[in-house]
């Protein structure tokens, strides 16, 4: 039996390039994971079967769901006919902007690695992953990234200042292709994601408040103004810098005092379902994978 964390991840910045010829979209985020887990147990299973088991009933158990992709693509990447038994224990909400999905699926791959002593590295995990989706190279590694293409070309960056993050997702749904769908290059008002890495770099926090940045932030706005109210309440119950993650709906709160958390936690239960306070983590997975 092996057991494996799936930590979410935020957004630092999120910027659109335009469209790609094939069809996914030219991006450059800067990434950082967060102290949110999901937990996958990985066991043997009969039959050469694939099972997944979920807390979550939301989450699918057949090849939509993105364990169940990794744990096919590597079983047939690498010759091997072993069923396996997956049971998530899901504490990362679902299609938040957070790559809970993603982060499963990395959580998969390394730990099918352990579990069928393959000795792959982190890189090469990593291209495996590119096929299963764009955010699951980064998740395969963790930490801090500046990721580019798609976003499965993935450079490493030092972790952001320790502070806490809260994360608060509104009772809603959203679809990325949407979002994606009703982005205007031509309005977009881009980060400036050198000065974020700058800001990593130098270990400044001020400075990583001041250029969180995310384009389609805008645009899931417009669409569901409970994301606008959400941003707008963190801000005023003190959080020192407020933005959303992916395509939202999640905002997260950046917050270096401890002692204003819980005011800003209480603040945000009122009107929001899911509310999490949590540390940044920002430091890679290990590269010991056996």
């Amino acid at each position: 039996m092996i057991h494996e964390k799936a930590p979410a991840k935020i957004n630092l910045t999120l910027d659109v390039l335009g469209k790609r010829p094939d069809g996914y979209h030219e991006v450059e985020m800067i990434m950082t994971t967060v102290d949110l887990y999901d937990r996958l147990t990985i066991e043997g299973a009969r039959d050469g079967k694939i099972v997944i088991k979920s807390s979550d009933r939301y989450v699918p158990d057949d090849r939509r769901n993105l364990v169940y992709q990794a744990a096919d693509l590597l079983r047939r990447r690498m010759g091997i006919r072993d069923g396996v038994t997956f049971t998530l224990d899901k504490r990362i909400p679902v299609a938040a902007g957070l790559a809970g999905g993603s982060s499963d699926a990395a959580a998969a791959l390394r730990g099918l690695n352990r579990f069928w002593k393959l000795g792959l590295s982190l890189d090469e995990l990593a291209e495996i992953g590119a096929e299963i989706g764009s955010d699951v190279p980064f998740c395969v590694y963790g930490g801090t990234a500046f990721a580019t293409g798609r976003g499965e070309k993935i450079r490493h960056l030092p972790a952001p200042p320790n502070c806490w993050v809260i994360l608060a997702k509104p009772d809603i749904g959203v679809s990325t292709a949407d979002v994606y769908g009703k982005f205007d290059l031509s309005r977009a008002r881009h980060p400036d994601i050198t000065a974020m890495e700058a800001a990593l770099r130098n270990g400044d926090y001020n400075g990583v408040c001041r250029n969180l940045g995310n384009v389609l932030e805008p645009v899931t706005m417009e669409m569901h103004r409970e994301v606008a109210m959400l941003k707008d309440g963190m801000e005023r119950f003190g959080a020192d810098a407020v933005l959303m993650s992916g395509s939202g709906p999640t905002v997260f709160g950046l917050v270096s005092q401890e002692a204003r958390v819980a005011r800003i936690v209480n603040g945000l239960n009122g009107f929001c379902p899911e509310v999490h306070a949590v540390r940044m983590l920002g430091g890679r997975n290990s590269t010991r994978l056996d």
